[in-house]
């Protein structure tokens, strides 16, 4: 796997966006004959040489099906597949490997999550608490244990800058609350939850934490150690990897006590029409044929972002985000939705007069691609009183070039509707 475009040496910053763009193919062409400014890598990322190379390479060099030849090929893909478990053990700081599982995506994660953990430690009058700001992958899967269980769902709310507001939250802690799921960053609004604070607070009453991890991991180091949170998870697609793959970290101690979530091949020990038995953790939750050549994928993409170095990346994307930030605030009848203090990589707004769907049209012929709609979150979009937002999502190959030309074609949007 060739080394990505390493760090420049400017102290501020420490990284080099034009060089990292390199490395990634699709910002090479045009759309229309202008550069593609593509600013919607909170819903998917794009990906660099070094993942696609491992894919292929993958696929033409060392793919056999894991865990069960006992021919040099396959223990040759297995040894890749355990490898990358021990990446993403390095990757979020887990104290061990054993407590990486890898699944679809970080949907596919939060519903193993709630189908094997919840069902079997949540009950009728218990409580799940979420907050206003979360994807419906961590909302939907609460709804659906709290029906079949016949406990309580409970939401802490956000204040109008989209923020959590923590002392709201740890008024609805009480000990009936048996799980607290929270996005580590909305992925709306950008804000950054303190999940640290959120798990000392939640196991002061014995709840346990799962943290959707999806739009924090691509843009700054996470340890999860540190933040004490018992379930952590994040999807490959968004962190410059394929999609199809994810990782979900469950602590050892917790995983080692849950009931598979699928059943099949790869996750037994024995099976007789008696009576099965499965394996150990992480194996139980890994049924059937993996992406073997995701994973291959994955693993280039955390080694790819390592080798950068997400503190460098944070530093950029915080500088980006604050000169995205001030340019959108001269774009006449703009208004910011999620201005919250502490936020990353998101600039969701609307533009007085237009609907986003038609900002979003405009801006694709002028080259420019961001996402419009509700973002997968209705019930913030419901606390803002707005039926969707225009989402410019910002990541490690964006620029001020990107956020020049965005501004630019909001300016033409604004000439058009007056």
């Amino acid at each position: 796997m060739s080394a990505p475009n390493r760090a420049s040496t400017d102290c501020t910053v420490g990284f080099d966006a034009e060089r990292a763009r390199l490395d990634f193919p699709i910002l090479q062409r045009s759309d229309s004959e202008r550069p593609l400014v593509f600013l919607d890598s909170a819903a998917s990322s794009q990906k660099p040489n070094q993942v696609i190379d491992a894919i292929s390479k993958c696929y033409r060099e060392e793919y056999a099906n894991i865990h069960r030849g006992v021919y040099e090929l396959s223990a040759r893909a297995t040894a890749m597949f355990e490898r990358v478990r021990e990446t993403a053990q390095r990757f979020v700081a887990a104290a061990e490997s054993r407590e990486i599982v890898f699944v679809r995506n970080t949907t596919e994660a939060i519903n193993l999550v709630a189908s094997s953990y919840g069902r079997a430690n949540v009950g009728p009058g218990d409580e799940v608490l979420i907050t206003e700001m979360e994807h419906h992958s961590n909302i939907v899967p609460w709804q659906m244990l709290c029906d079949q269980v016949g406990a309580t769902l409970r939401v802490a709310p956000i204040d109008d800058r989209g923020a959590l507001m923590m002392d709201e939250l740890e008024k609805l802690l009480c000990d009936r609350t048996k799980i607290v799921a929270v996005a580590h960053v909305s992925n709306a609004l950008g804000s950054v939850n303190p999940v640290a604070e959120i798990s000392r607070l939640a196991h002061s009453v014995g709840a346990v934490v799962v943290v959707d991890g999806a739009q924090a991991v691509p843009h700054q180091p996470v340890d999860v150690q540190a933040l004490d949170c018992d379930f952590y998870a994040f999807s490959g697609h968004k962190i410059f990897g394929p999609s199809g793959v994810g990782v979900l970290y469950g602590r050892a101690s917790i995983l080692s006590q849950m009931a598979p979530y699928q059943g099949g091949g790869m996750m037994i020990k024995t099976v007789t029409f008696e009576k099965t038995t499965y394996e150990d953790i992480p194996h139980r939750f890994e049924a059937g044929t993996p992406d073997i050549a995701g994973v291959a994928g994955l693993g280039a993409a955390m080694d790819y972002l390592t080798e950068i170095g997400l503190e460098s990346i944070a530093r950029y994307e915080a500088e980006l985000l604050d000169y995205a930030t001030d340019a959108l605030s001269k774009v006449p009848g703009l208004r910011m939705i999620g201005t919250a203090p502490n936020k990353v990589s998101v600039l969701s707004f609307v533009l007085e007069g237009v609907h986003p769907h038609d900002v979003g049209t405009i801006l694709d012929q002028q080259g420019v691609a961001v996402r419009t709609g509700n973002h997968c979150a209705m019930p913030a979009m419901e606390h803002f009183n707005v039926p969707a937002t225009v989402r410019a999502s910002l990541a490690l190959y964006n620029t001020r070039s990107d956020v020049d030309a965005l501004v630019e074609a909001l300016l033409e949007v604004r000439e058009i509707f007056g």
